[in-house]
C-alpha cells in the first residue's frame, strides 16, 4: 500500500486529502493568485511567500497514462497490469496530478480494465481510506 511522504510544504495537501478534499496551494496575492503543484514555499510566478489552499472541484481529464507490465517491483507485480495516469485539473489546467483510475475509492490498482482508458477521459477525484487521491471515470 502506498503511503505519502509528507514534508512541511505538502503537509496541508495531505491533511485536506485525509478529509476527502482536493486542495491546491495557490499564491495568496490578489494580483497573482496562480495555483502551484507540487507545493513549495514561494510562488514561481511572482516570488511571493504568501499562499492559500483552494478547494478544487476534483474534476479533471486524463492527460496521459501508462500501463506497467511485469517485471515490476515485487509488491506491485501481482497487481499488474494497472494504470498510472496524469490528470489535468479542470479548475487549474496547468496543474497535473499523478494517480490511478480505479472502480471505487478502495479498489485494487488493477480494478479498471486498462482498455477503458483514453486520453481526454473525464475523471473525478476520490480518496482511499489512507487519504490517497485516486480517480474514477465520469462515464463508466
Amino acid at each position: 500500500m502506498l503511503v505519502p511522504v509528507v514534508d512541511d510544504d505538502g503537509a496541508p495537501f495531505w491533511e485536506y486529502a485525509s478529509r476527502g478534499e482536493l486542495r491546491v496551494q495557490c499564491c495568496a496575492l490578489p494580483a497573482c493568485g496562480e495555483p502551484r503543484f507540487p507545493p513549495r514555499p514561494c510562488c514561481p510566478h511572482c516570488g511571493s511567500f504568501d499562499s492559500e489552499w483552494r478547494l478544487m472541484s476534483g474534476r479533471g481529464r486524463v492527460w496521459s497514462y501508462v500501463v506497467p507490465h511485469p517485471p515490476l517491483l515485487p509488491d506491485y507485480a501481482a497487481q499488474a497490469p494497472y494504470n498510472v495516469v496524469v490528470v489535468e485539473l479542470a479548475d487549474a489546467p496547468r496543474i497535473r496530478l499523478v494517480g490511478n483510475v480505479v472502480t471505487s475509492p478502495d479498489a485494487p490498482l488493477n480494478s479498471l480494465d486498462p482498455a477503458r482508458l483514453r486520453i481526454g477521459a473525464s475523471v473525478r477525484a476520490v480518496f482511499d481510506r489512507t487519504g490517497l487521491p485516486r480517480w474514477l471515470l465520469e462515464r463508466p
